[in-house]
């Protein structure tokens, strides 16, 4: 028997089972692919010489992470890497939005587009400057962060109050119409935004396109040195050192429980793996609530809610092994590691209202990664390891293009879909293909196959949108990762704060399990000092 059992090694199952594990907990590690990591794993699969990262591949948000900075990965071989500039957003007229971790380098640049924007940017960081600590406190801390809210209520009272906060809740487009001249401050927070699944025009991208761009303005968008797996296995090494296991290639089926509480787990071979103390659940809200555990346990409220639970868009994902540099016509887009592409915001905005009618886009928002300019041990001197991944409908009604996609992705259909990136990436560096030495194409349900919880291509856990945050997270009433079973915690990207590489699900799950376990045994010991005392009355 041992102390905990955690459903799934990616990276929020290894930073819970790992602060259990620094507790003195047993604890034990159960994941359904052959090896660890869930969306933190590279391989060579495009080209032997090759390391590409299978999911993602720039982490602003670990690199922020308190969570992940207190378990000092540096000492199980985690290095990180950075490109020379952060983001760079081409234009095809020659104009080149770039973001540095250099401020004057950033301002300089949206300056280009016009004057005074390069100090509008310098605002934007003055105000992140002054929410950073507070901001990302309430981050990283379970919902509702008490202590760290108060804090930074008082930072931003400080920094403007209302006047702050309306900002943050604006559509990007608004916020970039209201704080910049040109186009160039507008893109970077307008394509920030659309890493998640927040148009150009829904609540609350403004804020969190601006949280993007800051991260990337002070900690860059860094990769773990040798590909994204390195992550996971100073996690698992981590682990291992303090007594935790991981076993790959068990899937669990079910989470036992008896009289209310979670007492372990069922597998697909027919184990059964007791947990003496909790269960801590690295899997989506709908897979743990409509599957893993029985519907008699539950409230109905809670699956009546869940019906609700809205996904985040699909995605498509193609890899390359490139044989040479990438051809940008705008050469400030050499040098930097991740390469927005799209014309311009109305660009962006035509790209989201296809996807929320079902269409697939035919010029598709691309994010292209330039692995090898980041981090140049991801293949040979003088070639390129890149990818690039765009938003796409969960159910397609209909094809903008000419290719006649239906969303089944069969075989035709991932080739069409992996030309039309292709061809948009071409717009912005003539003579890309040519450089094509093999590519690889991971569609929705390629994505879903390799890691369960990217349901359908969903790479955030659930929509990014205001209504499914904070105290709606899952679902309403659900912001904590305490589940209506005792000793049952959701620490998936489900759960607040949501997706990303950061742990904080993960570490919130796991501290509220020893906070339990440590409230518990104090009402233990009340009870029995209670008891002592009534006996010697007697």
């Amino acid at each position: 028997m041992t102390d905990a059992v955690v459903i799934g090694a990616g990276p929020n199952g290894l930073v819970a089972a790992n602060l259990l594990a620094d507790a003195g907990w047993s604890v034990e590690v159960l994941e359904a692919q052959d090896e660890p990591g869930g969306a933190v794993r590279h391989d060579r699969g495009v080209d032997p010489d090759f390391a590409s990262d299978l999911f993602s591949a720039f982490y602003p948000l670990a690199a922020a992470s308190p969570v992940l900075a207190g378990l000092h990965l540096e000492r199980e071989g985690l290095g990180w890497s950075h490109a020379p500039k952060v983001l760079a957003h081409p234009l095809r007229d020659g104009r080149c939005a770039v973001l540095s971790r250099d401020l004057d380098e950033t301002a300089a640049s949206l300056e280009a587009f016009a004057p005074g924007d390069g100090a509008a940017w310098k605002e934007l960081r003055d105000d992140w400057e002054a929410l950073r600590p507070g901001l990302l406190d309430a981050l990283f801390t379970p919902f509702p962060p008490i202590r760290a809210g108060a804090r930074l209520a008082l930072r931003l009272r400080a920094a403007g109050g209302l006047r702050l906060a309306r900002t943050m809740l604006l559509p990007v487009r608004r916020m970039g119409e209201e704080k910049f001249c040109g186009e160039g401050g507008r893109l970077l927070l307008a394509g920030n935004a659309l890493h998640a699944d927040l148009a150009p025009e829904s609540a609350g991208s403004g804020g969190f396109g601006w949280l993007m761009s800051m991260l990337g303005q002070t900690y860059g968008f860094p990769v773990p040195t040798g590909g994204a797996g390195t992550l996971t296995s100073a996690l698992v090494r981590r682990l291992a050192h303090r007594g935790g296991a991981v076993r790959c290639g068990e899937r669990v089926t079910e989470v036992v429980v008896r009289d209310g509480r979670a007492v372990g787990v069922r597998t697909g071979g027919g184990e059964t793996v007791t947990a003496r103390r909790a269960v801590l659940a690295d899997v989506t809200a709908p897979a743990l609530y409509g599957s893993l555990v029985a519907e008699e346990h539950l409230p109905s409220r809670l699956l009546a809610n869940l019906k609700r639970f809205q996904w985040d868009f699909a995605t498509f994902k193609v890899d390359w092994a490139l044989d040479g540099p990438v051809p940008w016509t705008c050469a400030q887009a050499a040098q930097a590691g991740t390469v927005h592409l799209a014309e311009g915001v109305d660009a962006l905005t035509r790209f989201a209202a296809q996807i929320a009618t079902g269409h697939v886009p035919d010029e598709p928002f691309a994010l292209f990664g330039q692995m090898t300019t980041t981090d140049p041990s991801r293949s040979p001197r003088g070639t390129e390891s890149a990818w690039a991944y765009t938003h796409i409908p969960r159910r397609v009604r209909g094809d903008a293009g000419d290719d006649r996609l239906t969303g089944s992705w069969d075989a035709r259909e991932q080739e069409a879909m992996a030309d039309r990136v292709e061809t948009q990436v071409e717009r912005y560096a003539p003579g890309f293909r040519a450089l094509v030495r093999a590519r690889r194409i991971l569609a929705p349900p390629t994505l879903e196959s390799l890691d369960a919880n990217l349901v359908g291509g969903a790479i955030n856990g659930g929509t990014t949108a205001l209504h499914q945050q904070l105290v709606f997270r899952p679902t309403p009433g659900a912001g904590r990762p305490e589940t209506p079973v005792r000793g049952l915690y959701l620490a998936s990207a489900s759960a607040h704060p949501g997706g990303g590489v950061h742990g904080a699900p993960g570490a919130n799950a796991a501290r509220a399990a020893l906070r339990r376990q440590r409230t518990g045994a104090v009402a233990h010991l009340q009870k029995r000092l209670t008891h002592r005392d009534r006996a010697g009355q007697r």
